[in-house]
């Protein structure tokens, strides 16, 4: 696996000297992107390889979103919600292709993290609903998505530990 990062590696830079490109000018942005794992405490939390695809960016799950190429204000002010995979799934699940259906119980919502607020974390939990059980929110959940217990709502219906969970940290698009 190292070599191969290694030669994907040598010939990105063979292929940018090939075609002749030009470093950025010093008031372009950069056209290299780093992307940054999340540190140890926050990644504890990302369990069972569940993955927050976006546009152009990719799984964003266990990481920082990066601000170049404004992947934090596409993800806050442009792009609709991410597809959500988990590969685990059984064979021919429709969240194992990321192309999940079913009855909605919240609308997404963008992250809008507030100015100067630094990273805020956006959570995604799976759990495996119990036969039988019909999960439903209450009128005050409905509401004022986001702004209720989990806890509650997890023992509520029995829905146990997660299967699966991952998170991503990002920030106010111009900070």
């Amino acid at each position: 696996m190292k070599l191969l990062g290694a030669v994907l590696l040598a010939a990105g830079l063979l292929g940018t000297v090939a075609l002749g490109e030009q470093p950025p000018r010093p008031e372009e942005p950069s056209r290299t992107c780093f992307f940054q794992m999340l540190d140890s405490t926050d990644r504890d939390f990302c369990r069972g390889d569940l993955e927050i695809i976006y546009p152009e960016v990719g799984d964003v799950g266990c990481m920082y979103v990066p601000k170049c190429h404004q992947y934090r204000r596409r993800i806050s002010r442009e792009w609709g919600s991410p597809r959500v995979r988990y590969p685990q799934a059984e064979k021919g699940a429709d969240l194992r292709t990321g192309d999940i259906k079913g009855r909605v119980l919240t609308d997404y919502v963008r992250p809008t993290p507030p100015p100067r607020s630094g990273y805020h974390r956006y959570q995604l939990r799976l759990y495996e609903q119990p036969a039988q059980v019909a999960i439903a929110l209450s009128p005050q959940e409905w509401v004022s998505p986001g702004a209720w217990a989990m806890e509650s709502f997890v023992k509520q219906f029995r829905l146990g530990s997660p299967v699966a969970s991952t998170q991503f940290l990002t920030k106010y698009y111009e900070d």
